[in-house]
């Protein structure tokens, strides 16, 4: 065991598998290098809160032959490795979470990999790849778009013209024009 293996060993509780955990969040800090390993207070829906282990960082993803570092943070509950990981996307104050199939508006993560998770079978390197190759199909976060300039005229700031339209797939989306009259996104794009 190394010296940062034995070092997370001993940021854990004893409720932990602590060896097997230590072990995953080492080989993680090896493969992610932003992912930083805390003990940090989860609050859960319900009001509860509880200390856990927590890898909290940036993860590389690939979108359209560019390198963004989404903002995520990791969740070990003490029943990992029997449970999966509470995943979250976190914005930065620049940056807005995309809802969309994989990404609540919380920033929640739910991806069939952690639905169908097994102990026996998944581990957090895997979930951070599953994780990255989603997000390069999916973004779960976009820049906030720029506010308008102060000398725009009130009409311009609070009367813009909203289309909601929707997809063959029953989804709606909303179009919205910018002042020379062209959309602001297409075809799904977003403004990462």
């Amino acid at each position: 065991m190394s010296y940062y293996e034995d070092t997370i060993e001993k940021m854990l509780p004893k409720t932990y598998l602590r060896k097997h955990v230590a072990h995953e969040v080492f080989v993680v800090m090896a493969h992610f290098r932003a992912l930083v390993p805390t003990m940090d207070k989860y609050m859960y829906n319900d009001g509860t809160s509880k200390d856990l282990m927590s890898l909290t960082g940036t993860l590389p993803v690939v979108f359209k032959d560019n390198t963004y570092h989404m903002p995520i943070c990791l969740w070990l509950e003490e029943s990992y490795p029997q449970t999966a990981p509470i995943c979250y996307v976190r914005p930065t104050r620049k940056m807005m979470i995309v809802r969309g199939k994989h990404v609540s508006s919380s920033g929640r993560v739910h991806l069939p990999y952690l639905e169908e998770w097994k102990n026996d079978k998944c581990d957090l390197v895997s979930l951070l790849q599953v994780m990255a190759v989603m997000f390069g199909d999916f973004p779960p976060l976009c820049m906030r778009p720029h506010s308008e300039p102060e000398q725009a005229s009130c009409r311009l700031q609070f009367h813009r013209q909203v289309e909601v339209l929707s997809r063959t797939d029953g989804s709606f989306y909303m179009s919205l024009t910018r002042e020379d009259g062209q959309p602001f996104q297409q075809n799904n794009e977003t403004n990462c």
